[in-house]
């Protein structure tokens, strides 16, 4: 007989990197997130990007009447601001007494809408300094962009050549490396020496703990597996899956989950990112279950990412069940459609 659980019950998680886009297609993206998570920080790449506090209010407002239009009253939206190699130390300042959650370093074209992140970090420095004095945490999208560098490498060179000298620059500055893909990243943050408390995290997809980059060829081109940072080795898959699955409260969830239309996704020159949104915690389980260390998914979903962020824990309680969950092949997104991560396969677990 197995021992194995057919039913967990979690403190409700929250998502610490979605992006929900604008306009017509948020409606869809919003309703697939807040039913299972009970806030998110909001990714600042529209176009134009969020880069200021008045653009992420009216953001924020766009939010909250579609969270209201889909009767959704128990989810927040954390808002954040894109920075930029303009972003004024002022803006930091006004940026925290509003209550915006943190603000987003882009690497200039790193990934989808990056065109106008920092080319430079030298450009913000006074900004750096002001999110370091306020607490403010800074999230990075941890690549570089030289094209000289290979795209596997460009996040352990990120390490070396940007991460690591702020970090000696800015001592106190809270940052959470965003979206890890690498041994390289997940030891980093593990072993990171720090003499103020808290003050460097990640946050893990479900793509990167489930799949490595032959998901992205397999039988061909498989375009709704790709994704920046992209899938990598299956040296680096273990190694995520064993930060996240350590209990070690420098790591939590965050999906990632970034909407594209499947036509869009499809193209000759395909968008990156994978969507998630639609089943991420039944996909969260599936990876913690596959090393059998489903009782550490509720610290790295629920309990690091608000302590990091000095936020309280939410309260409410889930339940996610052992029962087989059908991934649809497609899901509706504004006019269009999209695909969703494991399209037409099945999952073992499921949200009651």
């Amino acid at each position: 007989m197995s021992n194995a659980p057919t039913q967990i019950q979690l403190i409700q998680p929250d998502d610490w990197h979605l992006h929900i886009r604008d306009g017509e297609v948020m409606k869809d993206v919003l309703a697939d997130t807040a039913r299972q998570f009970a806030r998110a920080i909001i990714m600042p790449n529209l176009k134009p990007p969020v880069t200021t506090v008045d653009l992420a209010k009216a953001y924020q407002a766009r939010i909250q009447e579609n969270l209201k239009s889909l009767g959704v009253s128990s989810f927040t939206p954390l808002m954040t601001l894109y920075l930029t190699d303009n972003t004024s130390a002022d803006e930091v300042r006004k940026a925290k007494a509003a209550g915006i959650a943190a603000f987003k370093l882009y690497p200039a074209g790193a990934t989808t809408n990056s065109d106008a992140g920092v080319s430079d970090l030298q450009h913000c420095h006074l900004a750096l300094e002001a999110m370091q004095d306020v607490g403010m945490p800074l999230l990075v999208h941890g690549e570089v962009t030289s094209p000289e560098i290979d795209i596997f490498d460009r996040e352990a060179v990120f390490i070396d050549t940007i991460l690591e000298p702020l970090r000696k620059k800015l001592p106190a500055l809270k940052i959470v490396f965003e979206h890890i893909t690498t041994k390289q990243a997940a030891h980093y943050v593990r072993d990171a020496a720090t003499d103020v408390k808290n003050t460097i995290a990640a946050t893990i997809t479900p793509q990167h703990l489930l799949m490595n980059r032959n998901a992205i060829f397999s039988g061909g081109i498989r375009p709704h597996n790709y994704c920046l940072p992209v899938l990598k080795r299956e040296e680096h898959r273990i190694a995520l899956l064993e930060a996240a699955t350590s209990g070690n409260p420098r790591f939590f969830l965050g999906t990632d989950s970034a909407p594209h239309a499947k036509g869009a996704k499809e193209a000759a020159c395909g968008c990156a990112g994978c969507y998630s949104a639609f089943n991420a915690l039944g996909l969260y389980a599936e990876a913690f279950e596959s090393i059998g260390k489903l009782d550490k998914l509720e610290g790295f979903a629920s309990f690091f990412g608000p302590d990091f962020y000095s936020l309280p824990r939410n309260s409410k309680k889930i339940t996610l069940a052992k029962q087989v969950q059908n991934i649809p092949n497609e899901l509706p997104l504004g006019d269009d459609t999209i695909v969703p991560l494991r399209a037409g396969e099945t999952i073992a677990w499921s949200l009651v």
